[in-house]
């Protein structure tokens, strides 16, 4: 027997979380067992650990996105027991019984080495959010984005992808400005490496006029809606935005001048699905290029029983920088 924090839905279709003592033998179907050490929050957990948001299939379901921890048996042959491995996207936690639980099971496909210079913690503290933003960074950099071309964006910057986003662009050398509607974030956000505070009235409205000065040149959004489309004004020519996140809707009330007459990209940054060799260079980018000093500045700690109450807070913009969840505290 084991915990996990398990998810029901009653007859009336309301959902109830709380952690359980479970079996092995109840795990989903795949060919590697993970003792999980460490798992995360994000903004797909919360819905998945209350109303389901659509993503979550059958009930009782076992959340978390994310995991990290040692392997304890492989019929895999890329994996065998005592590896440290990482766990992002492919629907974990959501189609398939996730991290939330001191054991998992899942194809070993999924699964990625933990980088040299990276512990499960480390790992759990960069999650799903920091592994976007690192892929949000190297499609920019793929797209042209040095140091020196000017001052880089970044949308929802107190949140996961935010943080992580603004603490890599720092190190870089880069000059990351910092787009929060928590004015009471600014020192944290300065202490990641944020030279410039921008309030999120500045960029929330629309505006008629298709084109603003050229202000950016680069970032990392993970807002959407009014914002983004207001952004892509304000890029610089052929610059790019990495759009990672919809907090602030899923629409874009934009028009196409900023492409035609600027040369503005639009790159889509999707972390479910993003193929092996890739993710490997994400993961040793993150373990070359995020400071962990700044990562552990980010962290709060939190276990399954906690996790309920955080599915709810992160559901709200609640939540600051990396929940790390320690699942066999």
């Amino acid at each position: 027997m084991f915990n996990a924090l398990v998810v029901n839905k009653n007859e009336e279709g309301k959902t109830s979380a709380a952690v359980e003592q479970i079996t092995v033998d109840q795990l989903p179907e795949g060919d590697v067992t993970v003792a999980v050490e460490y798992s995360t929050v994000n903004y797909k957990d919360g819905l998945c650990v209350g109303p389901g948001g659509g993503l979550v299939r059958n009930y009782p379901h076992v959340p978390g996105i994310d995991f990290a921890g040692t392997v304890e048996a492989s019929d895999n042959p890329n994996y065998k027991a005592g590896d440290k491995v990482v766990l992002t996207g492919w629907r974990v936690g959501e189609a398939h019984w996730g991290g939330y639980a001191q054991k998992a099971r899942v194809k070993g496909d999924w699964l990625v080495p933990l980088p040299a210079g990276i512990d499960a913690r480390q790992a759990m503290a960069v999650g799903t959010a920091g592994f976007t933003a690192m892929l949000a960074i190297m499609a920019l950099e793929d797209h042209g984005l040095k140091p020196g071309n000017g001052p880089v964006l970044v949308t929802g910057a107190a949140g996961g992808v935010g943080s992580v986003a603004t603490a890599i662009l720092s190190n870089l050398g880069y000059e990351v400005a910092g787009v929060t509607g928590r004015p009471e974030q600014a020192d944290y956000l300065k202490s990641l490496g944020a030279t410039q505070i921008v309030a999120r009235e500045e960029l929330n409205e629309t505006t008629k006029r298709p084109l603003e000065a050229e202000t950016w040149a680069g970032c990392v959004d993970a807002v959407g809606g009014d914002m983004l489309a207001r952004v892509l004004g304000q890029m610089k020519y052929g610059a790019s935005v990495s759009a990672v996140g919809l907090a602030g809707g899923a629409g874009l009330p934009a028009t196409v001048i900023p492409f035609l007459l600027r040369g503005v990209n639009l790159l889509g940054i999707d972390s479910v699905m993003q193929p092996y060799d890739n993710r490997l260079r994400a993961w040793e980018r993150l373990a070359k290029d995020l400071p962990m000093d700044k990562l552990e500045a980010m962290i709060t700690p939190a276990t399954l029983t906690d996790l309920p109450g955080l599915g709810k807070d992160i559901l709200k913009g609640q939540i600051k920088g990396r929940v790390v969840v320690d699942v066999n505290a």
